[in-house]
């Protein structure tokens, strides 16, 4: 399947520099494969940089055979569909790269490998991320909370909140110190960046709380275990934070939340977000379920401050840290060390 020195292509068609383009920025941001460009029309001729809120000197071309030509290994499927499907524009596109030889990369639900069965390339592939072991876990039984070591969930006040970025930022700054620590991937982001990892949402929910305590038992020799969050509490749409709590048996949190952010990103509802020490309080109960379970400590506020500028950004960070009495950080922007110092 993927490795190291495949180079990639990055498929995101009219999404380069909005919400939905999330695998293709976890890769630009992360990945430790060469990328060779995106594919997208509306803005091809242009850098990754200029049209998105990092820097990369990544081109964007408007064509599938662009990045053939450019060299491309493999074609990500760098956007996030609503209700995760492949939209029907798509497969004219997918033809082409399967064609001229190019390997998959499959974020979304729908599964490639049942359509393209027959492949050209000697050493071509479809990898359809969301496709859980063969092997059903057993159901969790608690097991983790009799690890020693520190189990760091990251938790948010919304989807696509930042909790896989900031948790990935947090063990890079761990890593660089020494400390025996782990990303432990939970969504098809996170599994296409490290290579390993579980598609949680692909899992029965009978199965959902043994295979992540399957995954964190089996990484227990690491001091520290960050563990990729999923929705959160407050999303109607979302289930995926209780499997994380009960089977990872958390220990520590790191609150995600986006600055001036007052109520969820969902089209048709109107779920608003609380003040966050109600939050914050919320997760840590449910966690613990009345003190029966592993009681989890929330560590510090990852804050996302796209948009504000530098002094707006201190302010926004300066007046959470009052609200909460916890450590603040966009650890995008002003580094990881004040989240994961205490964790060393």
């Amino acid at each position: 399947m993927l490795e190291r020195h495949h180079k990639l292509a990055i498929f995101a068609e009219g999404a380069m520099g909005k919400p939905d383009a999330k695998m293709a920025e976890g890769l630009l941001r992360f990945s430790e494969n060469p990328i060779c460009c995106a594919v997208d029309s509306k803005a091809a001729g242009k850098t990754v940089g200029e049209v998105c809120a990092f820097a990369s000197t990544v081109p964007i071309v408007a064509s599938i055979q662009e990045a053939i030509d450019m060299g491309a290994d493999a074609l990500v499927l760098g956007t996030a569909p609503s209700g995760g499907r492949i939209p029907e524009t798509w497969w004219s596109a997918l033809d082409v790269a399967i064609a001229g030889g190019l390997s998959v990369v499959n974020g979304l639900h729908d599964k490639l490998g049942e359509r393209y069965t027959d492949l050209p390339g000697p050493n071509q592939w479809v990898w359809d991320v969301r496709t859980p072991s063969a092997t059903v876990p057993n159901i969790a039984t608690g097991r983790a909370s009799t690890l020693s070591n520190k189990r760091v969930l990251m938790i948010g006040t919304d989807m696509a909140i930042g909790k896989m970025t900031a948790g990935l930022e947090i063990h890079r700054w761990l890593l660089n110190y020494g400390v025996a620590t782990t990303f432990l991937a939970t969504g098809q982001i996170g599994i296409t960046i490290t290579g390993g990892g579980i598609p949680l949402d692909a899992y029965k929910v009978d199965h959902a709380c043994g295979a992540v305590e399957q995954m964190v038992m089996e990484a227990a020799d690491h001091d520290v275990i960050i563990i990729e969050g999923q929705g959160s509490l407050l999303h109607p749409g979302s289930s995926a934070t209780l499997p994380l709590m009960r089977g990872s048996c958390a220990n520590r949190f790191v609150l995600c939340h986006k600055a001036g952010l007052e109520k969820i990103h969902m089209p048709g509802t109107n779920v608003r977000i609380p003040p966050l020490s109600e939050f914050i309080a919320l997760n840590e109960a449910v966690a613990s379920t009345c003190g029966s379970l592993t009681a989890a400590k929330t560590i510090g506020v990852a804050l996302d401050t796209r948009g504000l500028d530098e002094q707006q950004a201190a302010r926004s960070i300066g007046e959470l840290e009052d609200e909460t009495g916890l450590p603040v950080q966009d650890v995008v922007r002003f580094g990881a060390e004040k989240l994961a110092g205490p964790l060393k």
